[in-house]
């Protein structure tokens, strides 16, 4: 499988790169495992800030609103029953509740092999022999992806981040940088374009290849 791979300097490559079959070619059968692996990405990174009171925990309410007997009205022994207005919450997030959703480091794997299959088949993947810009600047940086020819939104998989490359993206919307064994269903999924590196290529295919 081959695809569109440049040099550093954004030019067109003499050879292009190949990507291999068995990750960047796995036709997936069950898409299930892939939305669970997507929502999973979510809910793992979901803060859990809901935080309701119960009656106990509503300050005021100390004091019996009315005599128990003799004024025809029901009993109440708080004005801070979940009943009333201003009262406690029945049920409600306590702020310990435990949204993630668990899946096996094989089952994750699979998923993340899907979806890069997925953008392979959809002309996403960009190769590049390697990163280098004239300056750590966001204009250098543009300048490439304009010689490249890919816009909005770009994941960059490189094999090790340097503060150069995340200095010049760091301005630059919709566009994210991860190494290559941190790729994920979510990223790949919502990108336009992958563009990944030469070493980061190999480093994937290690990582994900058919033995594991």
């Amino acid at each position: 499988m081959s695809v569109a791979t440049f040099t550093s300097a954004g030019t067109k490559a003499t050879t292009a790169a190949k990507l291999d079959k068995a990750v960047f070619g796995v036709t997936p059968t069950n898409f299930e495992n892939l939305k669970k692996s997507y929502l999973s990405y979510l809910a793992n990174g979901r803060p859990n800030l809901a935080v309701t009171k119960t009656r106990g925990e509503v300050r005021g309410g100390g004091k019996k609103p009315w005599r128990q007997k003799g004024t025809g009205r029901a009993r109440f022994g708080s004005s801070r029953v979940p009943i009333w207005r201003g009262g406690g919450i029945t049920f409600g997030p306590t702020g310990e509740e435990n949204y993630t959703i668990k899946m096996s480091v094989k089952t994750k794997r699979l998923a993340i092999r899907q979806a890069l299959s997925l953008a392979a088949d959809d002309n996403k993947i960009v190769v590049i022999e390697d990163i280098k810009l004239k300056a750590a600047k966001t204009s250098a940086f543009v300048e490439l992806l304009n010689k490249i020819k890919i816009d909005g939104r770009i994941l960059i998989v490189v094999e090790t981040k340097s503060d150069d490359l995340v200095r010049a993206t760091a301005n630059i919307p919709n566009v994210k940088i991860v190494q290559s064994t941190y790729v994920n269903t979510y990223d790949a999924t919502n990108a336009d374009y992958i563009l990944i590196t030469s070493q980061a290529l190999k480093s994937i295919s290690e990582w994900l290849g058919e033995a594991k």
